[in-house]
């Protein structure tokens, strides 16, 4: 079966928690993962630091995440594990060729993400129409900027 784009590899993970500062201690303080920014979205429920380990096309994003309003839906907080995100050469064509396959994708769409690259996500769980999904973890698919392509398409 050929598909019309190419997985390139793991951009990012995410993983909650109800206090990122803790979550931070861990990763940046005593693992020693690179701060970069902090990304607050009231609508997406989230307030996260954006981390990362490594450089170019081998660097991986460590997002930590808490919600924005504890009562609030999406709950980043749960579970911990929050999602992957996998490097795509071809976004636009990777969600029509995926969406043919019965694959479900998450309500939004392709957008602008945290990172500043466009985003979708895989929803965790399959329904009548799209019986195919992320068999209960989130997916965040990423579009891949020149460079990256580059980098790990060969």
């Amino acid at each position: 079966m050929s598909k019309p784009f190419k997985i390139l590899g793991i951009q990012q993970i995410a993983i909650g928690g109800e206090d990122k500062d803790r979550l931070r201690k861990l990763w940046v303080d005593l693992l020693g993962f690179e701060f970069k920014s902090t990304f607050v979205s009231e609508r997406e429920n989230v307030v996260e630091d954006i981390c990362a380990i490594g450089k170019g096309a081998h660097e991986i994003e460590v997002d930590l995440m808490q919600p924005f309003d504890i009562e609030k839906k999406p709950a980043v907080h749960q579970t911990p594990l929050n999602h992957i995100g996998l490097w795509v050469d071809d976004l636009p064509k990777a969600v029509e060729w995926l969406s043919a396959q019965g694959l479900r994708f998450a309500p939004g769409g392709i957008r602008n993400g945290a990172g500043g690259h466009d985003i979708t996500f895989v929803h965790p769980k399959g329904n009548e129409d799209f019986p195919l999904c992320g068999e209960g973890v989130l997916i965040e698919l990423v579009q891949a900027p020149p460079d990256i392509i580059a980098s790990l398409s060969s």
